[in-house]
């Protein structure tokens, strides 16, 4: 990757530009096309294949290649080439190559990226297309109008599907009604502080910004109309989940998608849809961007699949060798030509410490020596339909806290962040998260203990916890209710290689460790503290946790006790 030397002056921070922007994406569209097949409609990248097989992989590498040529080029500037091969392929995928679009599958993934990829370039390549090439592009794609989404952001693939046809001159019933569907849904996910659930149910996670908000926000953008998304609410709380390193929070699936997670600040600042500074968005997005480039996350020039390098426990089935190519979603920023203030702008940064509690998405956002914390008490990724009553355990998501320095424990280790209850020998996990409140310097929730399938849950036992945070400290309060004899609960902290302290404060008796071998996206080979109690009945149990540090005098019985009284609890 052939990148330009820094600059200072207009970006004292991480000395990227738009022309650092462009030189990352060419690099990426060059290494990527090495692979492509001989009529150029598929980019086979070596790696792991998905579920959906080899020809919806090869597909994928198309797509979402194009979406980072498409941005590339959005302005009439094309090196060499590059849209001439992406006719090419689609010219070759829509006359049969390309498997078709079918119901909840990967190819109707791949069409929203092909579909916004044409209408950002239709001048320079749909419009050069031969009518022929044009209506079999058209009926490759109206598949996505014809099948089932799952039912969540993916009925935004077939909104943006609906969106270019009629920027292409061929709307009608069916694309209105695509649109019309996915804007009535997306209002009832709306839960407040600018935060989406990823379909119903409580799943909030990077799928905001990169799908829910992304999509339509962009399609009211090119079309001229105001945005109704509350990017601007959204922008207010999500600026803050990245470190002063550039890394975007570890919390949710898809999180090999790395730099992506930078789209909703680039897309807020090419709209104006933002309460950030042009300087402080470009200082968000360059230092993300910075951070995977600085960290191994390119191997032979390609996207791995993984976080720093390639992690295997950070991908879900459905990640295929070129699903990392997602990131290409931050190359939205490329939408403000060389002028706009987004790149005129010198950089800043807003490093100031701050505490913020969301009650929309049940979120407190801590954010403190340049690492923030996010402790979970509103996001779970239960699906109605499965019940809250499923024993398997989904670390991106039912742990207590979350940072952008520690990744959580795999499956098969001993969670971090979390409370286990311990009944007959099982260990119990948290399933669907009911919010309680947050409000201040507090979030608060409450949670069935879920064990295995033979005993799923305890009648009567319920978990009730709240997370109050000062400065760098976190106050863990977790009232177990209905404990059968013989419980054993445990406490765990961070699973993490920086300093890190978990004390006792009231109700733990023991203190433990336990290895994790497998270690996290940041680090191998960590070990996990913990607290240890034996409970019966209604117990309280509260705990001091620090990241990067340790803890530091306090009254903190009284302070348990002012946590009790705010949440009424006392």
């Amino acid at each position: 990757m052939q990148l330009p030397e820094p600059d200072h002056t207009l970006s004292p921070l991480t000395g990227l530009t738009r022309d650092y922007w462009v030189a990352a994406a060419d690099g990426l569209l060059a290494a990527a096309w090495r692979h492509a097949s001989p009529d150029q409609a598929f980019l086979d990248l070596p790696g792991r294949p998905s579920r959906s097989g080899v020809r919806s992989d090869g597909l994928e590498g198309y797509a979402r290649t194009f979406l980072a040529a498409a941005f590339r080029t959005a302005h009439g500037d094309d090196p060499g080439d590059l849209l001439d091969r992406y006719a090419a392929g689609l010219t070759a995928g829509t006359a049969g190559r390309w498997p078709a679009i079918f119901d909840v599958g990967q190819p109707m993934v791949e069409s929203a990226s092909v579909a916004l990829g044409l209408r950002l370039t239709r001048p320079w390549l749909w419009d050069k297309l031969p009518e022929p090439v044009q209506d079999r592009a058209e009926a490759w794609l109206r598949g996505a109008l014809r099948h089932v989404p799952a039912a969540n952001n993916w009925y935004f693939f077939p909104y943006t599907v609906a969106s270019f046809l009629e920027h292409a001159g061929r709307g009608d019933d069916e694309t209105r009604r695509a649109k019309q569907r996915a804007m009535e849904l997306l209002e009832g996910w709306y839960r407040g502080d600018g935060w989406y659930s990823d379909g119903d149910g409580r799943a909030f996670d990077h799928y905001n910004g990169w799908a829910l908000h992304l999509y339509p926000a962009l399609d009211a953008h090119l079309d001229g109309r105001p945005i109704t998304t509350h990017l601007r609410d959204h922008l207010e709380s999500f600026s803050l989940l990245f470190g002063t390193d550039g890394a975007p929070l570890y919390f949710g699936r898809s999180l090999t998608y790395r730099f992506a997670a930078a789209s909703a600040v680039a897309l807020g600042a090419v709209t104006g849809e933002t309460p950030l500074s042009p300087g402080h968005s470009r200082h968000l997005i360059s230092n993300s961007l910075r951070y995977f480039l600085d960290r191994g996350a390119l191997t032979d020039g390609l996207l791995s699949l993984g976080w720093h390098g390639p992690h295997e426990a950070s991908l879900q089935p459905y990640s295929g060798p070129a699903s990392p190519y997602w990131a290409s979603k931050a190359f939205v920023c490329l939408l403000a030509g060389p002028d706009h203030p987004l790149w005129t702008s010198v950089e800043e940064a807003v490093e100031e410490d701050r505490t913020l509690a969301l009650p929309g998405p049940g979120f407190l956002i801590q954010r403190h020596g340049g690492v923030t914390r996010l402790h979970n008490h509103g996001s779970d990724h239960v699906r109605p339909f499965e019940g809250e009553y499923a024993t398997d355990d989904d670390p991106l998501y039912s742990r207590f806290a979350y940072s952008t320095s520690t990744g959580p424990t795999a499956q098969h280790n001993v969670a971090d962040n979390h409370l286990t209850l311990v009944v007959n020998g099982v260990r119990s996990v948290r399933r669907r998260i009911h919010p309680l409140g947050a409000r201040d310097n507090w979030a608060a929730s409450w949670h069935r203990p879920v064990f295995d399938a033979h005993q799923p849950m305890v009648p009567g036992l319920r978990v009730e916890s709240v997370t109050a945070v000062w400065d760098d400290q976190e106050l863990r309060v977790h009232r177990v209710v209905g404990a059968p004899p013989g419980t054993e609960a445990e406490l765990t902290g961070w699973a993490t290689d920086l300093p890190s302290s978990l004390v006792g404060v009231r109700g733990w008796t023991g203190v433990a460790s336990h290895p994790a071998p497998q270690g996290t996206a940041f680090v191998s080979g960590v070990e996990v503290p913990a607290l240890t109690a034996s409970v019966e009945g209604t117990v309280v149990l509260a705990a001091v946790a620090v990241l990067g540090g340790p803890v530091r005098e306090a009254d903190w019985e009284a302070r348990v006790e002012e946590v009790l009284g705010q949440v009424g609890w006392g």
